[in-house]
């Protein structure tokens, strides 16, 4: 069962040609609706090194992989430093919920110190990153009627709303059901029990699927008018030292 992560999964990390400075699950684990046939969304950041930046043979910024290891599905990306970080000063949610995923694979002191610079990369403009997936999602799910992009869509808007009121990132939709309708507990489960499975009977019709999903969207968009977020990332100076520091050591340490 996927929706128990393998015990192997630490050992990913060891395979890999860089050095990892983390990683951490992303997907429907870390959405908190992971079926029994989830793949496994591994996402994370390595350090080239300095000679395969500065010389004429340059590293790949990003590496993706998949394979199928005891019958589960497994999906790796992972950008350079430079360029997750270059990511992270973009008002990027995928890479913000990437390092502050509590589903940690790998990690290291590089990684820590991440994690302590993300607050200065959030901005009110974060927003417009999950009202842009919600619309993408709703579309998708107008198209196949599939369960999973409606999830995606209501996470997406509940994410953001949590974020632009508090500047807390928390990317687990079971952990925002407060914030939505009565009948959103029952669709997670209906997805824990298939993938791509279609809408559970007793499931809401269209009209109030679409009106409710509307007035979330409203919501996000009146949170992030008023938000005490700032308008920029403060973190700019500091990533660039992280990214100098730790090339010049050749190493994902925070030392």
């Amino acid at each position: 069962m996927t929706a128990v992560l393998p015990s192997w999964l630490p050992e990913v990390a060891a395979g890999e040609r860089h050095p990892l400075a983390f990683a951490t699950v992303s997907g429907a684990h870390l959405y908190g609706f992971p079926s029994v046939d989830s793949d496994v969304d591994l996402r994370g950041v390595h350090v080239l090194p300095a000679e395969e930046v500065v010389g004429l043979r340059t590293g790949e910024e990003t590496v993706t992989r998949s394979w199928i290891r005891e019958g589960v599905e497994v999906d790796l990306v992972t950008h350079d430093l430079a360029k997750f970080c270059r990511l992270l000063l973009g008002r990027n949610g995928y890479v913000l919920e990437q390092l502050l995923s509590p589903l940690v694979v790998t990690t290291s002191p590089l990684h820590e110190e991440m994690r302590a610079l993300a607050r200065g990369c959030l901005t009110r403009h974060h927003a417009h990153h999950y009202l842009g997936f919600a619309r993408t999602q709703r579309r998708l799910f107008d198209r196949t009627g599939e369960l999973k992009p409606l999830l995606y869509a209501f996470r997406v808007l509940l994410t953001g709303v949590h974020l632009m009121r508090t500047g807390e990132l928390v990317a687990d939709l079971t952990l925002l059901l407060d914030g939505g309708p009565p009948y959103l507990p029952g669709l997670v489960e209906a997805k824990r029990a298939a993938e791509h499975g279609g809408m559970p009977d007793g499931a809401p019709g269209a009209e109030r699927l679409a009106a409710d999903l509307d007035a979330l969207t409203a919501r996000l968009e009146e949170a992030r008018d008023a938000s005490a977020l700032p308008d920029a990332p403060s973190a700019h100076d500091a990533l660039h030292d992280l990214v100098v520091r730790t090339r010049l050591a050749g190493r994902p340490s925070g030392d």
